[in-house]
């Protein structure tokens, strides 16, 4: 596995503090208001399950699986629901956790999908921040790092469901993508 990656772009040390951070700006924010944290399936599950345990409110937990990669190192565009949340958010102040906002297609989709069902509030938080892809206009109230334009593995992060599991967030070789799939 660690002879696939390149270079690592983001160490475990800075995420970890990163994350502190984040949680600390979120406790602040919505002191001892309770909260619906979204994960968004699979990418964010680390990153969700880390910076929850840093919130100090009472804390809901519920998940959203999208698609919009498929099998490819660039979003397609077309973002499918492949599971919703089970929890009424109507009234309750909710926030969307990503792995990763690049072009804002799928985040711009959750919101408004979400938008539609009347929260108290919907915030986005994410650990990474591409805009230098951002197609679609969405803030991230909560970014991270702002990375460059490299397909980006590890922390939750996959390609083809491999390489989640890396606590860095790395680049991966060349070969290991493929001539097809390169950025």
């Amino acid at each position: 596995m660690l002879e696939a990656i390149k270079e690592i772009v983001i160490s475990e040390e800075d995420i970890q503090q990163k994350i502190k951070e984040l949680a600390a700006k979120i406790n602040n924010d919505y002191s001892s208001e309770e909260l619906i944290v979204i994960c968004i399936l699979k990418g964010s599950l680390f990153f969700t399950s880390d910076i929850i345990r840093l919130l100090t409110m009472p804390v809901v937990v519920d998940y959203m699986a999208i698609s919009s990669y498929g099998n490819a190192t660039k979003s397609s565009g077309v973002v499918r629901i492949l599971k919703d949340i089970e929890e009424h958010i109507e009234g309750r102040h909710c926030l969307i956790i990503e792995d990763i906002v690049d072009t804002g297609l799928s985040a711009g989709y959750m919101k408004n999908i979400l938008s539609l069902r009347n929260p108290k509030s919907l915030k986005i938080c994410s650990l990474l921040d591409k805009k230098i892809m951002r197609i679609n206009d969405i803030e991230v109230d909560y970014a991270g790092f702002v990375v460059p334009e490299k397909f980006l593995v590890g922390y939750g992060l996959d390609f083809r469901d491999k390489y989640r599991h890396i606590r860095d967030v790395v680049t991966l070789k060349e070969e290991v993508i493929g001539v097809s799939d390169k950025l």
